[in-house]
């Protein structure tokens, strides 16, 4: 693999770790998030769900209120950390693992992961979505929430660079560069169907972008 991904990769998982504390902190401040996090409960969610990049476990808790169990992964053991606080539920089992290297020991029902897609790089979605589609049970969904193109705005984002990234600054204005893609809805329709998937992206919220997607036969 590039080793300038690489880099960039692990520069991303430093800042998550580095960037714990204030993880929550645009949950606070912004509205359109928490209006977003409340329609988790309109989400079809079902049976044993499989939640990518967990965080804080800021979604983990409204996937527990609606599953038979979830198991949140996150490379982050201080995120991790805050969440296993925040969500202490007796079906939820929290998974400290680096994504891009581990693989599910079993099949779920739901795959969901919020905003998450956005920090793979492009030449690692098509691996991605074999690794969900491989962790998906027959007749299995998955469901993912990220920024759309109108969050650039909100960024600093990086110009000509081989992946698309953004800076970063810690509250001591340390920077970090992390990978950040703002998927165009109709777009990311069309690259899942490439991959054989049936998918069903749109913005919601004004600047988010949700979607669900249903995996190749195949891979059932």
């Amino acid at each position: 693999m590039d080793s300038d991904e690489n880099a960039l990769l692990t520069e991303q998982i430093a800042y998550y770790r580095a960037h714990a504390g204030g993880y929550d902190r645009p949950y606070a401040e912004r509205e359109d998030l928490r209006e977003l996090l409340a329609a988790a409960d309109d989400f079809p969610i079902v049976g044993d769900v499989l939640e990518l990049a967990c965080g804080t476990g800021q979604w983990t808790g409204a996937l527990a209120a609606r599953a038979c169990s979830v198991t949140a992964v996150d490379v982050s053991e201080e995120t991790l950390g805050i969440a296993r606080t925040r969500v202490a539920s007796p079906n939820v089992q929290f998974v400290q693992a680096d994504l891009f290297n581990w693989r599910p020991p079993r099949r779920y029902d739901t795959v969901f992961f919020a905003f998450w897609l956005s920090h793979i790089p492009p030449s690692r979605l098509p691996g991605f979505w074999d690794t969900v589609a491989s962790a998906l049970a027959p007749n299995g969904k998955a469901i993912f929430i990220d920024d759309g193109p109108a969050e650039a705005a909100r960024e600093e984002v990086l110009a000509q660079q081989p992946i698309p990234a953004v800076l970063r600054r810690l509250d001591d204005g340390q920077p970090y560069r992390i990978v950040k893609v703002f998927h165009d809805p109709s777009e990311l329709t069309e690259a899942l169907a490439t991959l054989g998937w049936s998918a069903d992206v749109r913005t919601v919220g004004g600047n988010f972008i949700m979607g669900t997607a249903e995996p190749p036969m195949t891979a059932s």
